[in-house]
């Protein structure tokens, strides 16, 4: 049989999403999601470059890695692009001190970040760290700057885990942006550079990868946005994803083990447009997008067609 890498039409890699795609996190270290295990080892042993791209901030790396490891997976700190370390790159690279509001989890991620006298405010998942008070300390520090500088790691409207939905760090990214006036830089899936760096640490072009997650707009939308394709699983939380509502009838969506079992999976993507509050220019109006895949011996993807309106 040929090897997967040998049918798959100029895709060198895959991004993969980490929660409500390989699992649930949660209380004792989260739940794998129904054959994901298995699916991350099908893709690595087909010669594709694998990599994992999450919005996670409630935990570093180490202890994220930790928990996939102890759960079966095959992973390492290496081959994942989360946002505290994108951030701390920023931070250096512009001589910002932060004030941070994340989660105590994540906060040696900052270790050798500079925090005194902060000149710009880092917002993360910060859990039950987001109280009154500590908002209001983070709505006093921007709004005693000159040039207030706010990063968002990612902008996440909510997640699943094990006991259900939990708000994330969007809602509070926003009250800031609206109580001082400012536009926050996002640090994280849907931002551009966020994904232009998984691909560069990949080593492949965006129209050589695809990204497969359960957010439309965070996954899917932002990696269309940056030239890549993508696919949305049906877990995590597209069980309760409202804006499942405005995507093309004609679409299919399936679990990561689905997508990945020994049969075929037809799947004719024709994305609906993004609701207007969400920004047309997420989307890539795309139509008879023809996708093929057949574990039992490859792994194909046909791109038989493609309109892109915009560029005509």
């Amino acid at each position: 049989m040929a090897a997967w890498g040998e049918r798959l039409a100029g895709v060198r890699g895959v991004l993969l999403d980490i929660s409500g795609v390989l699992y649930d996190s949660g209380e004792g270290g989260g739940k794998v999601i129904a054959g994901s295990v298995e699916a991350v080892a099908r893709l690595k042993r087909s010669g594709l470059k694998v990599r994992f791209c999450t919005n996670e901030s409630q935990k570093s790396r180490k202890h994220l890695v930790g928990e996939l490891r102890h759960l079966g997976f095959d992973i390492s700190e290496s081959e994942v692009t989360a946002p505290p370390p994108a951030a701390c790159r920023i931070l250096k690279e512009r001589g910002l001190r932060p004030h941070l509001l994340v989660h105590d989890e994540v906060r040696s991620e900052f270790d050798q970040i500079d925090t005194s006298n902060p000149n710009c405010v880092v917002i993360a998942d910060a859990g039950e760290n987001f109280s009154y008070q500590n908002m209001n300390k983070a709505f006093q520090v921007l709004m005693g700057l000159e040039n207030p500088v706010l990063l968002s790691l990612g902008m996440g409207r909510y997640y699943m885990v094990t006991s259900g939905l939990m708000l994330d760090v969007g809602g509070y990214t926003k009250a800031l942006e609206y109580a001082c006036g400012i536009e926050a830089e996002v640090v994280g899936k849907p931002s551009p550079g966020f994904f232009k760096s998984a691909l560069q640490e990949m080593g492949v072009e965006a129209h050589q990868a695809v990204m497969i997650g359960d957010d439309i707009v965070g996954d899917v939308g932002g990696a269309q946005r940056c030239g890549m394709r993508a696919l949305q699983v049906r877990t995590g939380k597209f069980s309760v994803e409202p804006s499942r509502a405005q995507m093309s009838h004609q679409t299919k969506i399936d679990p990561l083990r689905s997508a990945l079992r020994p049969d075929v999976l037809r799947l004719s993507a024709k994305p609906a447009p993004l609701p207007r509050a969400l920004g047309e220019d997420v989307w890539k109006k795309c139509q008879g997008i023809h996708f093929s895949l057949d574990l039992s011996g490859a792994l194909t993807l046909e791109v038989k067609e493609v309109i892109n309106k915009d560029s005509q």
